[in-house]
């Protein structure tokens, strides 16, 4: 990361899994577009892979070698959440955000999101696809299974914040130490956690309206994904129902005993 005392330090993070194909030609891009229009931070991609068995990790690897500015970080195990919890809980800048590696969000609207957290003093900005001003291009059964999940977690959790599962989110340095280690899904259903946990917490949630184009070589299976969140949703709803749970920072705050092994360990 290129080093400024008087610049705040962005991470942006690319998840990936199986995107060999796609990868350098997203990270070459996104390079340039930060590169011209992140003049106002210091900035570095890292790609986040887990799980991958086609030579993403490779490629990865290959980047991260021959660009001061990429970084790699590599997981056996698989699941979005995962890899992002592994990327942020290791960086070191003082904003976190991540994008999908297809760049169906407009980078146009990265700026505006860091800008929230920055310099508006918001802790969450993330791209949406459902707030006044946006425009998207894609199919109406996606359009249809988003708007509707959208609804219920609304319905179920009380929130406010418009589009908890677009790829385009930026976190503040203390939600990554205060509210992400309380987030127990490790697959697409860890934005909305994370979102209703930091909403629930306090913590302002910006939105802002993207441009949004579908990329008809996504891997996500809609259904199954759905689902998964659907039940996501009912535990998260069970979990707030016997209380919120303590901050990570407030929570070390109380017990000054040293942690003990995770579960299975």
């Amino acid at each position: 990361m290129r080093a400024s005392r008087s610049r705040p330090t962005v991470d942006v993070v690319i998840p990936t899994l199986n995107e060999a194909h796609v990868l350098e030609k997203s990270v070459r891009t996104l390079r340039d577009f930060l590169g011209t229009h992140l003049g106002g931070y210091d900035w570095r991609v890292v790609v986040a892979d887990n799980g991958s068995s086609d030579g993403t990790d490779g490629v990865a690897r290959r980047l991260a070698g021959s660009l001061p500015d990429v970084r790699g970080v590599f997981l056996s195990e698989r699941g979005r959440g995962n890899a992002l919890r592994r990327a942020w809980r290791e960086s070191t800048a003082d904003i976190v955000c991540y994008m999908d590696v297809d760049l169906s969000t407009e980078l146009t609207a990265l700026p505006k999101l860091l800008d929230a957290i920055a310099l508006d003093g918001f802790d969450i900005a993330i791209g949406s696809r459902l707030a006044r001003g946006a425009r998207i291009d894609r199919s109406l059964r996606r359009e249809a299974i988003s708007r509707c999940y959208n609804l219920l977690v609304r319905a179920l959790l009380r929130t406010r914040f418009s589009d908890a599962q677009c790829g385009f989110k930026a976190i503040s340095r203390r939600v990554v130490e205060e509210i992400v280690p309380l987030v127990e899904d490790g697959s697409w259903f860890f934005d909305t956690e994370l979102l209703v946990l930091a909403e629930k917490h306090g913590f302002r949630i910006k939105d802002v309206p993207v441009l949004w184009i579908e990329d008809n070589d996504s891997r996500v299976r809609i259904i199954p994904t759905a689902l998964a969140d659907i039940r996501g949703l009912l535990r998260l709803r069970r979990s707030l129902a016997r209380g919120l749970p303590a901050r990570a920072t407030e929570a070390c705050a109380s017990d000054p005993r040293p942690p003990g092994p995770k579960s299975g360990q």
